[in-house]
């Protein structure tokens, strides 16, 4: 058994430790994969705990690409379709109109947990399968619940480029879990991703290196 055959599991206060701390594991730990016939190094099956996952990160301010950034958040607040993903559906669309079908996952999460605290089943997918065939959406399930006033928010992905866009992902995520809490009128509990491989893409990585250098 490789390394990174044994799963990872990172547990830190916020996103920009979570994202360094599974850079460096990567780094260390990684083995030679592609994705799309792309060089990387990747580790699998590994779960990053935030146990305070604001937004407002000052790891990410400082060592985050912006227009990255800024990319994921259209990706997740515009309806457009994504021409850097082959004109694939957005996040925004799968979350707040899945299939095109006007169906509003986030208020359904908002509903049913307003009138049961108590379910363990307001969970939501933004896979599109009758539609989904040349892409499939990296961030794949949201599992949302109360647990002592807070809202968890759990999250399954198939792969997550920790070189150039990780930290977008769990900013948006971050911003999701925050927005239901707010409508709740909620504490905002802990942010868990869980993803099959966690990569760096070869073009990257001496980039990467020296930001967990800088750390």
């Amino acid at each position: 058994m490789t390394t990174s055959d044994a799963p990872v599991r990172v547990d830190v206060a916020t996103l920009g430790e979570a994202w360094l701390a599974i850079a460096t594991e990567i780094l260390t730990d990684g083995v030679a994969g592609y994705w799309d016939k792309a060089p990387l190094i990747e580790i699998f099956r590994a779960t990053l705990e935030v146990r305070s996952p604001r937004v407002e990160d000052a790891i990410i301010a400082e060592h985050a690409d912006p227009e990255r950034l800024a990319w994921m958040h259209v990706n997740f607040t515009d309806h457009s379709r994504v021409a850097d993903l082959g004109d694939a559906d957005s996040y925004a669309t799968r979350l707040y109109d899945y299939a095109h079908s006007g169906r509003d996952q986030i208020r359904w999460v908002v509903d049913k947990l307003a009138a049961d605290p108590w379910a363990r089943n307001a969970t939501i997918t933004t896979f599109q399968p009758l539609t989904d065939t040349s892409y499939i959406p990296c961030v794949s399930l949201l599992d949302f619940w109360l647990l002592d006033g807070e809202l968890q928010l759990a999250v399954y992905a198939h792969g997550i480029d920790f070189g150039t866009k990780g930290y977008a992902n769990l900013v948006e995520l971050a911003a999701l879990q925050d927005r239901v809490a707010g409508e709740l009128r909620v504490g905002i509990g802990t942010l868990t991703m869980t993803v099959k491989s966690a990569h760096i893409y070869d073009t990257e990585l001496d980039l990467m290196r020296a930001v967990v250098a800088a750390r």
